[in-house]
């Protein structure tokens, strides 16, 4: 990262589930944390343990990269993101617009960040527990207005947890333990060609999963973070 050294950080923005940190003479740095990566923000010369990505420092404070796998001097990878689900208002209509139709073959919805920026697994999982939607049932099969209550709730979750500085877990790794809406034992079980878990109480998310997995139909949550 010699580029950066002794360059000026203008700026940071988050754009879906990338971090953009804009330095002088327009030089871009893209983080992606995905599920290792984290930065802590503390005293500049704290001690440090291990072997930190990076490290941003300023007058009295310093910004700390661990683990981060995508660090980039380059943001074109956002320009093939879909609209954020953080946006101040988000563009709903435009991510339902986005939502693969039936005759489709891709098996992406709400984790292709092509379609809608910014929802990870946790956020999925609660969100669609929320609007009572299944994470089993196919894309075209789920109603405008379903899918909007999906986005709605998935936004007002999310907005909430970045103003809380916590997450809400209702349903997300609670596998077994009774749903607190229905009372239901929550399942839990691997989806899509990453085999994340997808976990729904099916008792107020009703759906069957498929078998054989479907490649042609795409599901409501089933895609790539």
């Amino acid at each position: 990262m010699e580029r950066l050294d002794g360059r000026r950080l203008l700026g940071v923005e988050a754009a879906g589930k990338n971090l953009l940190l804009r330095f002088e003479d327009g030089v871009v740095l893209r983080s992606h944390l995905r599920m290792s990566g984290h930065w802590q923000v503390r005293a500049r010369g704290s001690k440090l343990f291990g072997r930190p990505w990076l490290v941003l420092r300023g007058a009295e404070r310093e910004a700390v990269l661990w683990n981060g796998p995508v660090l980039e001097l380059d943001n074109r990878a956002i320009r093939r993101l879909g609209p954020d689900i953080l946006a101040k208002p988000p563009d709903f209509e435009a991510m339902i617009a986005n939502a693969p139709r039936p005759a489709a073959r891709r098996r992406h919805a709400l984790l292709d960040q092509r379609l809608v920026a910014g929802i990870g697994n946790v956020w999925k999982a609660e969100a669609l527990w929320e609007a009572r939607v299944s994470p089993w049932r196919p894309v075209a099969e789920v109603s405008d207005d379903e899918l909007r209550a999906v986005l709605k709730a998935a936004h007002a979750l999310m907005t909430a947890s970045v103003e809380a500085g916590r997450e809400r877990r209702v349903v997300y790794n609670r596998g077994g333990r009774g749903c607190r809406r229905y009372g239901t034992p929550i399942q839990a079980h691997g989806q899509g060609d990453d085999n994340r878990t997808a976990y729904w109480c099916p008792g107020c998310q009703p759906g069957a999963i498929p078998s054989p997995p479907s490649r042609t139909h795409p599901t409501a949550a089933s895609g790539h973070g």
